[in-house]
């Protein structure tokens, strides 16, 4: 049996965990070698890399829809962080780095976020999909990746999308980041935007590229163990000429391994 941590029995000291973490995360970034992105550029790049969107609202979560809604908006005061910052080389993107200044265009409502294991609802819950998108734009650019960590489990179904299952990236303020460094000789700039249905992630670059890059699922299986059901997969990031069309990289990225928590039988049939 999990030896249960000293904030899930005493919950009243959660709050005081919470920002002996964040002061030390901050001053971590603020003591390592790292340079990290805060500027913007009011001018969009001029060389689109690529771009992709994603649906806001999940009508298949099981849960009441008020928290996809209240996600929504906590999804647009981050992107007021991220929108238009610019990568230069050697430069460092955080989220947390930018999405720390969120309120200060408002205030987070209450959305679905797992805290300690199981899904609730907290301020600023659902930021885990601007995250995920954001890495999934991430892996279709030259930029390496140097700190991205996965989800403890997968508890609703996921909307159907050109993501293969297992990409993802979570955040936890104080804990868990997303970052990828530019150890290219170009800059990079990050757009996010909205329209009534889709949160648009893009990335564009101040020169063409000379490589294009697609992100493969592949040796997809699920298996049941100890009572659970787990899906397993292998993502690769797979870079192509821009003239050529020939393959010039492959490099497996993420090696999955997801509890699935939710009936997938149904849709896949017996395991």
């Amino acid at each position: 049996m999990r030896t249960k941590r000293l904030t899930e029995r005493f919950p009243y000291l959660l709050p005081i965990r919470k920002l002996q973490r964040k002061v030390f995360f901050y001053i971590g970034m603020k003591l390592d070698a790292n340079q990290y992105a805060t500027k913007k550029a009011h001018n969009i790049l001029e060389h689109q890399v690529f771009t992709t969107k994603s649906k806001m609202v999940n009508t298949e979560s099981g849960y009441d829809i008020q928290y996809q809604l209240n996600k929504v908006d906590n999804l647009k005061l981050v992107a007021k962080t991220i929108h238009k910052v610019i990568i230069e080389p050697n430069e460092t993107f955080s989220f947390w780095m930018l999405a720390k200044n969120a309120e200060k265009y408002g205030k987070y409502k209450k959305g679905l976020a797992m805290v300690n294991n199981e899904i609730t609802s907290v301020e600023g819950g659902g930021l885990c999909q601007i995250s995920n998108l954001l890495f999934w734009v991430f892996l279709h650019t030259p930029l390496t990746v140097v700190e991205r960590n996965p989800h403890s489990a997968e508890t609703i179904p996921q909307p159907k999308g050109d993501i293969p299952v297992g990409v993802d990236a979570t955040i936890a303020e104080g804990w868990l980041d997303l970052k990828v460094k530019n150890e290219t000789e170009e800059t990079f700039q990050v757009l996010v935007e909205f329209d009534e249905d889709f949160i648009h992630g893009t990335i564009v670059s101040n020169k063409p590229q000379d490589v294009l890059y697609t992100v493969e699922s592949e040796n997809l299986r699920y298996a049941r163990e100890n009572g659970k059901i787990y899906r397993y997969n292998e993502i690769y990031k797979v870079g192509y000429g821009q003239f050529n069309g020939e393959i010039v990289s492959k490099e497996l990225v993420l090696n999955n391994k997801y509890e699935i928590r939710y009936d997938i039988e149904s849709e896949i049939g017996p395991i």
